[in-house]
This record gives C-alpha cells, sequence and structure tokens, in this order.
C-alpha cells in the first residue's frame, strides 16, 4: 500500500478493523492512483528536470554567444578605430611630406639662385674696383692739366677751358664720383652678403650627411632671409651665449628657425620685440626665440605641434610649420619646450644634443 494512503487510514480506521469489500476495492483503486501519480510525478519531474538542464544549457550558450559577439564586435570597433588612426596619421604624414618637399624646394631654389648671382656680382664688384681705380686716374690727369692750364699764354684758350669747367662742374663730378663709387661698392656688398646667406641658410654644397655647425650663423642667416617679415613688426635682440658647433642637418634646422621666427612676428599686432638666446647645459645646446606678442591660450597649448592645427585666419597658415619644425627637433633626437602668457608673449626653446648618439 501506498505510504501516504496507509497513514491516512491508520489515522481513522482501526488496524483490527473489518472493511467492507467495496471499501477495500475504493482503497485499492485509491492506492492504484496513489502509485500512478507517483509515476507521473516521477515523470513529470524527470521532464522537467530535462527541460530545465536544456533550457540552462541554451541559456548559457546564449550568453556565451552573446559574449562572443560583444568581444566580436568590441574587436570590430577596435580595428575600425586603428584604421581611423592610421589613416589620420597616413593623411598627416602625406600632407608633412608635401611641405617637407615644399620646404626642400625652397632651400634648392634659394642655393640655386645663390649660385647663379654669385659670378656675376663677382664680375660687378671687381670691375668696380678696376671703374674706381681709372676714376681717380682720371681725375689725377685733370689735375695735372689744371696745373698745366696756368702755363697757356693764350687768355682766350683758359677762358674756354675755365667755362668748359663750369659746365661740366668738375668739382661737383669729383665729390659725387667718389659717393656713387662708394654707394656702388656698399650696395654689391650687400648683396653679397644676401647671397652668402642664401647659400649659408640653403647650406649649399652640403650633402644629407649630418655636419657640425655653429647655429649662430644658422640663426643669422636665416634672420636675413626673414628680415622683410620681421622688420615691420619688431626689434630683434640677440642674446647669443657662447656654445660649441652642433652635429646636424643645418639646413633642416634652419627651416626650424625660420618658421619660429615667422611665428614671431606674426603673433605681434602691433611694434614688438624678438628676443633670440643661445646657451649650453652640459651636452646639450638651447635656442629660445622669445616675442612681445600675444601668447597662446591654454587650451590650445596641448595642439600646438599637432599637424593642421593653427589659430590663424583662412589663408595665413597651414598649421604645419610647428609640426615640420617638431619632427627636424625630433630627427636630431632634441625636443622642443613652449612657455607663453596670454597678452605677454610666447619663448619656444629647442634643445639639441652636441653630438647625434650613435
Amino acid at each position: 500500500m501506498h505510504r501516504l494512503l496507509e497513514r491516512q487510514i491508520k489515522r481513522y480506521i482501526d488496524e483490527q478493523a473489518t472493511l467492507p469489500p467495496a471499501f477495500e476495492n475504493f482503497i485499492a483503486a485509491v492506492n492504484e492512483a496513489y502509485f500512478s501519480a507517483d509515476a507521473d510525478r516521477l515523470m513529470i519531474e524527470r521532464s522537467l528536470d530535462l527541460m530545465s538542464r536544456e533550457l540552462t544549457e541554451a541559456n548559457a550558450d546564449l550568453r556565451n554567444e552573446l559574449a562572443e559577439r560583444r568581444r566580436t564586435e568590441a574587436d570590430l570597433n577596435k580595428e575600425k578605430e586603428e584604421q581611423r588612426v592610421l589613416i589620420k596619421k597616413l593623411e598627416d604624414a602625406y600632407s608633412l611630406m608635401l611641405q617637407s618637399e615644399k620646404m626642400a624646394s625652397i632651400g634648392q631654389l634659394a642655393a640655386g639662385v645663390a649660385h647663379e648671382l654669385n659670378n656675376p656680382i663677382g664680375f660687378v664688384y671687381s670691375n668696380l674696383g678696376t671703374l674706381e681705380k681709372y676714376v681717380q686716374s682720371t681725375f689725377r690727369m685733370i689735375e695735372l692739366y689744371e696745373k698745366a692750364e696756368e702755363a697757356i699764354p693764350d687768355q682766350d684758350v683758359r677762358r674756354l677751358l675755365q667755362t668748359a669747367k663750369e659746365e661740366l662742374d668738375i668739382a661737383f663730378l669729383k665729390t659725387d664720383l667718389s659717393a656713387l663709387m662708394d654707394e656702388s661698392k656698399d650696395g654689391i656688398t650687400r648683396v653679397k652678403v644676401i647671397v652668402q646667406n642664401l647659400k649659408d641658410f640653403s647650406h649649399v654644397g652640403a650633402s644629407d650627411e649630418w655636419h657640425f655647425s655653429d647655429l649662430r650663423k644658422g640663426l643669422d642667416s636665416t634672420l636675413s632671409i626673414v628680415n622683410n617679415e620681421i622688420k615691420y613688426k619688431a626689434a630683434v635682440v640677440k642674446e647669443y651665449g657662447d656654445i660649441p658647433e652642433v652635429e646636424c642637418l643645418a639646413s633642416q634646422l634652419n627651416q626650424v628657425f625660420m618658421n619660429l621666427l615667422v611665428n614671431a612676428a606674426h603673433a605681434i599686432a602691433e611694434r614688438g620685440t624678438i628676443t633670440i638666446r643661445t646657451g649650453q647645459e652640459a651636452d646639450q645646446v638651447w635656442v629660445d626665440i622669445a616675442d612681445t606678442g600675444h601668447g597662446i591660450a591654454p587650451e590650445h597649448m596641448q595642439k600646438i605641434f599637432d599637424p593642421f592645427f593653427t589659430t590663424k585666419p583662412v589663408g595665413k597658415g597651414t598649421g604645419l610649420g610647428l609640426s615640420l619644425s617638431y619632427g627636424i627637433v625630433q630627427k636630431h633626437h632634441g625636443r622642443m619646450e613652449v612657455q607663453s602668457d596670454v597678452g605677454k608673449g610666447t619663448t619656444f626653446r629647442v634643445w639639441l644634443p652636441v653630438k647625434q648618439p650613435q
């Protein structure tokens, strides 16, 4: 008998009591129903357990699939972002390469112009020296004629010579020709200096190999090249300290100095001052280019070396000058620092090792 039915019968019917046959049949039927219910319950439990395990496994698979999908999406997003960054870097590198090639072309043009001008300038300078000697000889001869004039007995001839001297104004010609020769020699000397500065700026005659160079000489030649950009905006103060020659690509560093000097001039609205300093600390040298311009806003300080970043009006700048300069300085194993106060001015400092690491 089923244990549940047996327990209930014991509660209400004495064990010694005799039950009618019909009631016994009823109890037998109920007992069978209990056992059938147990079988059904066991089957349902097994079915539910199986379904539960299947649902658990399906849920775990779903969670794993969702997790894998999230990982895949994260990987795809990461790869997409890396590709975006790479494409941006490639675009920036391409633009920097074009700008660098443009700067190299300017250097080559400067070198070519300097070379083409050098020979005719030499001819003119030499000829001016010879012409000055001829003029001096001519004036000496005129002085001798003037002395001989006194020995001429014919008064008419002497009056004729005196009239000619007054019409030609020989005294003025002597003074003016001398001044003209001095001015011409000074002018051609200035042209020679400009040509030499062009050669120094472009470092004509030097290969792409590294050489030891005097940065102060490079600064002076660069100042001569950008003089027209600066002279109407600022007075230039040089405070050069003693520094050794630096192992470098001089023409590329001159491009850095040119960018910094032009930027300094552009930062000055009215009349200001650009101060250039040099110095040495241990095995490094530094170059400061400071201006009294409008300064750089704090929110822009972290971006000034980024390609294409510029605060200048449209058409006034590409935003590549400082980025190129930063790349050139890094190529020299150096670094660039900047300090700026809005409304007071900005100082860029370029640090360079005296000798390049092997």
